[in-house]
């Protein structure tokens, strides 16, 4: 596959890894998604997060594929959220990414992800708003 700039986000491991595997198809955010990024492909920034480091390794910022999001919408209660766990993966004990009613929760559907072959290096600005020059290539999983 030819080589591509495209626009990143930053998603902590173990989150990173659950997406490019197929297991997680709803990734869940405090924000919508916002409408100029539905179905636009995005590089996945996996960053490690609290445990990446120690439980995989992960020393910096890299990329490891690309992923669509069809659409978002709003989780209303904690009872809609925990039912759908099998979709997002995240622990209601969760401390930094559970429910919590003081806060919007938002389920962003996966529409396709790509895991590249290997990791490649993440731009010194990350993030949805400030990561737009990612090189990406790899192949279909």
């Amino acid at each position: 596959m030819k080589p591509r700039v495209i626009q990143g986000i930053n998603i902590q491991w173990p989150w990173s890894e659950l997406l490019v595997s197929g297991k997680k198809t709803v990734e869940t955010r405090s924000y919508p998604l916002p409408a100029r990024l539905i179905d636009t492909e995005l590089a996945i920034i996996e960053t490690p997060g609290p445990n990446g480091k120690r439980a995989a390794g992960i020393t910096k910022a890299r990329i490891i594929g690309t992923i669509t999001f069809t659409r978002s919408y709003k989780y209303k209660t904690k009872t809609h959220w925990r039912s759908e766990y099998e979709k997002h993966l995240v622990s209601p004990d969760d401390s930094l990414f559970g429910y919590r009613q003081e806060k919007e929760k938002y389920g962003w559907v996966v529409g396709m992800v790509e895991k590249l072959d290997n990791p490649a290096p993440a731009p010194s600005k990350r993030g949805i708003i400030f990561a737009k020059a990612c090189k990406v290539g790899g192949r279909q999983i």
